[in-house]
């Protein structure tokens, strides 16, 4: 199952003590307690495995490490080790308490979610001309503690759209060796898949139905991960009793959801176009040519129109390199 929104509470490392200590070499005098070690910081990084959510859905408590406390003969504690954290690349992070978010969008990249304490200052930082021996010192300083959300969308080029058991997860598994689930049911896809045909990344979205937007069927869950892909493939089955109709209940729900998701490129892909008659299918791709998009009519049986898809997706990587 993908984990793809949990929260979590994080708290930096506290900064270590100051100490008070005297010189202990003979003949030498003065105040020599070091300072504590700044506390640990807290970071996200991006990595490139979407399951790597999983780790958060049980242990909700994170905490980098302390500075340690100062020591005598001007021995400054050491600095506490920063926390990191590794999230899918897309994983948006929601302080809940300040309102603020972070995010990373590349592996390796890494966002600052929290400060680690100041370590306190030693006796040594206190002398003065009229206070040789002095006794005081500072204690280090809690780290930043905050909730947060972790939610994960996905960053793919293209996303497939539709209702359920349209043929997404049979062309995703035609083009790259992804291995989703196929059957002849709706929701056989539960959770978004991805694939990658050369340069593309593609991602397989759950099927989405009337009132999706709202919760019903697999509802909103999923149609975050349809955000940042860079063009939409929108499937309809031709065997459907009304092809057009289920076009518009997509689109309507991704407007609901999200109006900028009907700004993004997209194609129309008729599928299971194997199981009408040729006659049929070019009635119902002179439906859709009112739409103002491109079609293509595919079927994962016909090599003639598995080409054209591939044609299709070969010009977008051609626009992606540019």
């Amino acid at each position: 199952m993908l984990i793809d929104d949990v929260n979590v509470y994080i708290i930096a490392g506290k900064g270590g003590d100051g100490v008070v200590a005297f010189n202990k070499n003979m003949m030498e005098l003065g105040p020599t307690g070091g300072s504590g070690g700044k506390g640990g910081s807290i970071y996200l990084e991006g990595i490139s495995d979407i399951g790597a959510l999983k780790k958060f859905r049980f242990k909700k408590e994170f905490k980098a490490e302390n500075g340690k406390d100062g020591g005598s003969q001007f021995r400054d504690g050491a600095d506490g080790e920063d926390l990191i954290l590794r999230v899918p690349v897309g994983t948006v992070a929601h302080n809940l308490d300040t309102g603020k978010t972070a995010e990373v969008k590349k592996i390796g990249e890494r966002a600052f979610l929290a400060e680690g304490g100041k370590g306190g200052r030693g006796n040594f930082h206190f002398r003065s001309s009229t206070n040789t021996t002095p006794k005081d010192f500072e204690n280090g300083l809690p780290g930043e503690e905050y909730n947060f959300r972790f939610e994960l969308k996905l960053i793919a080029d293209i996303g497939f759209v539709g209702l359920p058991n349209v043929g997404k997860s049979s062309l995703l598994n035609e083009l790259t060796n992804a291995g989703c689930k196929v059957a002849n049911y709706p929701f056989t896809t539960l959770e978004p898949n991805l694939g990658v045909y050369f340069d593309l990344i593609i991602a397989d979205i759950p099927g989405l139905i009337e009132g999706a937007s709202v919760g019903k069927g697999l509802g909103v869950k999923f149609l975050r991960h349809i955000e940042r892909t860079r063009v939409l493939f929108h499937f309809v089955a031709a065997d459907s009793d009304d092809p057009e109709k289920d076009y518009e209940v997509v689109r309507e729900e991704l407007k609901k959801h999200n109006e900028t998701l009907c700004n993004k490129p997209e194609y129309i892909i008729i599928s299971k176009s194997d199981n009408i008659s040729e006659e049929n299918l070019l009635k119902i791709k002179e439906r859709f040519k009112k739409k103002k998009k491109d079609i293509f009519l595919l079927s994962i049986l016909s090599e003639e129109k598995m080409s054209s898809v591939k044609e299709l997706l070969n010009k977008i990587i051609e626009s992606k390199k540019a």
